[in-house]
């Protein structure tokens, strides 16, 4: 049997560790479209990359990975200089993969919860439930995050059982209405203006949304797990994008 989507980009992202050039066989060498700002796009400049960040002796785990049609988006960590924690999303065409987004953040953490930016379970289950839990995290993410409509907080998030992962975050529901008043007034002003994508298996969902955080523009990537219909479980990263005289390309982050 021919290794799955998965296992393909698993095998390219372990290539940062080894800079074997095989291991980009799985990007399209006609038509590979970045969307890191930061990256040069096409597979000869991302095999030289991975070539030179071999020579540091890096470590890539990749903590969980899921499949949405033609999306393979992961949950990553990175050791280079310095500990990173990454989502990674890839569209594919075929065979190959024909386009990459991602958004990658210092590791910080443990929170106060006592809960690691990766920690918790890394198996989807429900699959028979991806579409409701890809309408569920869209619903929450356009309703309390965009439109800032706290008060309906209990619609989608568990009273009882949430988990949260973010490196500023604590457990509970009453923590996370707090702290999302406080994104909205209080001195770092965080803005969700657009949520691109949500992308979904089972009972996990990764959705893709731009805005600000202290009047700078920002990528947010909020992973979230769904129990009995309820947001029960949160993961993210935050990335500040580069400006667009910093761009190696003009595809855009998002």
């Amino acid at each position: 049997m021919p290794p799955s989507r998965i296992d393909r980009i698993c095998t390219l992202l372990k290539g940062i560790e080894t800079g074997d050039p095989e291991s980009v066989s799985v990007i399209s060498p006609t038509q590979y479209i970045q969307h890191n700002p930061q990256t040069h796009t096409g597979r000869d400049g991302l095999a030289a990359l991975f070539a030179r960040l071999a020579k540091t002796s890096p470590r890539v785990n990749v903590v969980r990975a899921f499949t949405d049609g033609d999306y393979v988006f992961g949950h990553t960590e990175y050791d280079f200089a310095t500990r990173r924690i990454g989502f990674e999303v890839f569209r594919f065409e075929g065979e190959f993969a024909v386009e990459h987004w991602d958004n990658i953040q210092p590791r910080l953490g443990p929170n106060d919860s006592g809960h690691s930016m990766v920690d918790g379970p890394t198996v989807a289950t429900d699959l028979h439930l991806t579409e409701s839990t890809r309408a569920l995290v869209l619903d929450f993410l356009e309703q309390v995050r965009v439109n800032s409509q706290v008060s309906g907080l209990e619609a989608f998030v568990s009273a009882e059982h949430y988990v949260e992962h973010s490196p500023d975050g604590v457990d509970g529901l009453t923590a996370l209405r707090a702290r999302i008043q406080d994104d909205t007034s209080g001195p770092r002003r965080v803005v969700y203006r657009r949520v691109h994508r949500v992308l979904a298996q089972g009972n996990f969902a990764l959705a893709v949304s731009e805005g600000s955080r202290s009047g700078v523009p920002t990528a947010f990537y909020d992973l979230y797990r769904v129990d009995a219909g309820k947001l029960v479980e949160h993961w993210d990263t935050v990335e500040h994008v580069a400006p667009p005289e910093e761009w190696k390309h003009d595809n855009g982050k998002f």
